[in-house]
């Protein structure tokens, strides 16, 4: 890894808070991701599953962690399973986790290798009730291939079909939504990187730049910070790219006159930031991109004043809907007569500004949260309204991530430049 080694306090609590959820005489067991094929002889780069890394902050593969808190035997409470180093693997490969590495990373005291697993887990399984195995409920798992979680439960389903099978991905979804102390000390640190990052691209963005100059820029900034890499495929979308949300192609040049959206965030320690800045490729906003990027990033403060506990995601999406609504008519995207005649299942709103404010951030840059019941402190979010004007090629999206507390929310990018005329005067430098 090329970050500096956590506190390791965060996945010792992450683990208690886990226990705290599981029925008495319960084992669970996480598994580590595939190690995936891409072409040839060639494997895609290894991405641990989120599940044990929040757990153990173990990213090697081959991994397993196995919570049995009522196990009679209290070394076999927590148990981390680990790959046994091999010289031969080694030489091509690189070197694997020693025990003494592992428990440093992690704070699980007992060590057991893979290959001598399955003496130890059998008598573990007979003298457990329930069994808790986890999978991806993400809402927008797109990915049908039988990975290896979902191998485990087929495999542990098999060989002990009496047991009382629960879903760990139940207790995940409610305690991974709520980011602890320790865990806002990662992710500010992804977000200073990012913030780093953006400041210097001010300096490097003026017309004639390519796109993918600006995502190499990215790139190098941020491994030089030690960053993990890029929290997702950075979006450098100049002119009418920007209306594409998810642009990828970032192979157009920068053209003078032209806003360029980026949708970026590192990678720290496992934990991600999620940025997005619309600026002039010139330093300078035409008058007419100016009202725009203030209309927006009025929806920006806005939605942030109203994001708090106790508000549902519908019920804050509604509002930011109606407050948009307000913007639009006063930038001349709406008449009067588009609000009065538009069908409330597809408000007018929605041809300017057409996905979501927010989502849940955090080990996974969409993380698990709730989409349906009232917000909790803890939780940390995206705030990103954007609006898109097909007639004028122009997007525009601002975007800060924010931790809620009881009495409203920290703006963990606070920092970072986000006013016009701020982002003018740095350009100009």
């Amino acid at each position: 890894m090329k970050y500096e080694l956590l506190n390791n306090e965060i996945f010792i609590n992450n683990r208690k808070r886990f226990i705290k959820e599981m029925k008495s005489n319960s084992i669970a067991i996480f598994t580590s991701n595939d190690e995936w094929p891409s072409n040839g002889d060639a494997l895609h780069k290894f991405k641990q599953n989120s599940g044990l890394f929040w757990l153990s902050g173990i990213e090697q593969e081959d991994s397993m962690v196995i919570l049995f808190p009522d196990n009679v035997d209290s070394k076999y409470r927590e148990v981390l399973v680990l790959v046994r180093p091999n010289e031969t693997k080694e030489k091509w490969d690189g070197k694997r986790l020693r025990i003494e590495e592992a428990q440093k990373i992690s704070g699980i005291k007992t060590i057991v290798w893979l290959d001598s697993l399955d003496a130890l887990l059998q008598p573990w399984i007979h003298l457990a009730e329930h069994i808790y195995l986890d999978s991806n409920e993400n809402d927008r798992k797109a990915s049908l291939i039988r990975s290896r979680d979902y191998r485990l439960i087929d495999e542990m389903k098999s060989r002990y079909p009496l047991h009382h099978y629960l879903r760990a991905a139940t207790i995940m979804k409610k305690l991974r939504s709520i980011k602890t102390k320790e865990e806002i000390v990662v992710i500010q640190k992804a977000i200073d990187i990012t913030e780093n990052t953006f400041r210097h691209l001010l300096k490097f963005i003026k017309p004639g730049v390519m796109e993918y100059e600006i995502e190499a820029e990215i790139m190098h900034q941020f491994l030089k910070q030690r960053a993990t890499g890029e929290a997702y495929g950075s979006i450098i979308a100049s002119g009418d790219n920007a209306r594409i949300l998810h642009y990828i192609n970032n192979n157009q040049e920068c053209k003078d006159g032209d806003l360029i959206l980026m949708d970026f965030g590192a990678s720290y320690g496992g934990y991600n930031a999620d940025l997005t800045r619309t600026i002039p490729v010139n330093g300078k906003y035409t008058k007419r991109q100016k009202e725009v990027y203030n209309a927006c990033l009025h929806l920006h403060d806005y939605a942030k004043s109203i994001l708090k506990p106790g508000i549902s995601v519908v019920d804050y999406t509604d509002k930011v809907g109606e407050e948009a609504t307000k913007q639009f008519l006063k930038i001349g995207l709406l008449k009067k007569e588009d609000v009065k005649n538009e069908n409330k299942e597809n408000r007018a709103y929605r041809k300017y500004l057409y996905h979501g404010i927010s989502h849940h951030l955090g080990v996974d840059v969409h993380d698990l949260g709730t989409r349906t019941s009232p917000l909790q402190a803890g939780m940390f979010l995206t705030v990103e309204p954007g609006i898109y004007i097909e007639e004028e090629k122009m997007g525009v999206r601002i975007e800060n991530n924010v931790w809620l507390t009881k009495n409203g929310n920290i703006d963990l990018m606070k920092n970072i430049p986000i006013r016009a005329e701020e982002i003018e005067r740095l350009m100009r430098k």
